[in-house]
């Protein structure tokens, strides 16, 4: 009998110590999970990053204001493994304050790291802005550059209210308060407060793109219609320093900024923001029909609709 109590009491102790493992062990694999899914959430090696390497990060799409691109540059300043960064670019630009704030960002980045811009298809109004905060500028002979201006786009409504019989009133505390409503014609004064608006904002585009290119008044002139460029076009006119792809932006990080040659070449990318709207649902479901321009393009709907509500742009996009 004692010898049983024994062999009880042991097989007890044993089931405990395998419990306490088997605890110990879950709790390992969660931390181990958790771990590699930062990496992959932050993008290439994240916080871990202990490799020599090249920065890659991309800015397509409609630009709009992000914390976590914001969050994105500071991580990939603070990274010592990182030696240099590429700022790959393919996109029609977006709204005003959304382009100010990436080139505040790239700016503060460039304090810490060199930095090239890649313009790989097109870098078009507010995507120039985030191109001149590089210290140097690659486009592809045939890409897309400059659409320098502003632009101020709302409906007007009033028309087809008359032919309704629908009227919208509003008690107002001045004039323009709440100026255009889209419900009434726009008056010579609220258009000329929108106009002295959009006026200030492009002085103040122009006056970046003066400073980050050294051009003169008559070089500015010649490239602040709003009209764009091809990338052949834009070498003699300032817009970018050099013609080629991501290849001679990373000879220019290795030559002029001392960049250790043959680094690799890693993702940087934001951590994922819950975005998900019925734009979105449209564009995975284009996916899965394999339509992936259909889904691009309800995807970039989605987000100027979401972020350019009454907003100004700096966005290029041809009229249909």
């Amino acid at each position: 009998m004692a010898a049983d109590a024994e062999l009880l009491i042991d097989r007890r102790r044993l089931r405990r110590r395998l419990s306490l493992w088997r605890v110990l062990g879950v709790g390992g694999l969660i931390v181990a999970v958790g771990a590699l899914g930062y990496r992959v959430r932050t993008g290439a090696d994240g916080a871990f990053a202990v490799q020599p390497q090249i920065a890659r990060i991309s800015v397509s799409g409609f630009i709009a204001g992000s914390e976590a691109t914001a969050k994105l540059m500071k991580r990939v300043g603070d990274s010592a493994a990182v030696k240099g960064v590429i700022v790959s670019i393919n996109s029609p630009g977006g709204t005003t304050t959304g382009s100010e704030e990436i080139f505040r960002n790239l700016r503060a980045l460039a304090a810490k790291k060199p930095i090239v811009a890649f313009v790989d298809g097109t870098a078009a109004s507010g995507a120039y802005i985030t191109a001149i905060a590089a210290d140097h500028i690659v486009a592809r002979e045939t890409s897309l550059v400059g659409s320098i201006g502003v632009l101020f786009q709302y409906p007007d409504f009033s028309g087809l209210l008359d032919k309704v019989g629908v009227k919208v009133e509003s008690v107002k505390s001045s004039p323009l308060k709440a100026e255009p409503s889209g419900f009434t014609p726009t008056s010579p004064e609220a258009r000329a407060a929108l106009a002295s608006v959009v006026g200030d904002t492009y002085a103040w585009f122009k006056g970046l793109v003066a400073e980050r290119r050294g051009m003169d008044p008559a070089q500015l002139g010649t490239v602040s219609d709003g009209r764009v460029f091809s990338g052949r076009q834009s070498v003699p006119l300032k817009l970018v320093d050099e013609l080629g792809g991501e290849r001679q932006a990373v000879a220019w990080l290795e030559s002029a900024r001392g960049v250790q040659a043959n680094l690799p070449i890693k993702d940087w990318k934001p951590a994922s923001e819950s975005r998900f709207s019925l734009w979105s649902a449209a564009g995975i479901g284009a996916d899965l029909m394999g339509l992936d321009g259909l889904a691009a393009r309800l995807r970039s709907v989605g987000a100027e609709a979401q972020a350019a509500r009454g907003g100004m742009l700096a966005l290029w996009r041809p009229e249909p």
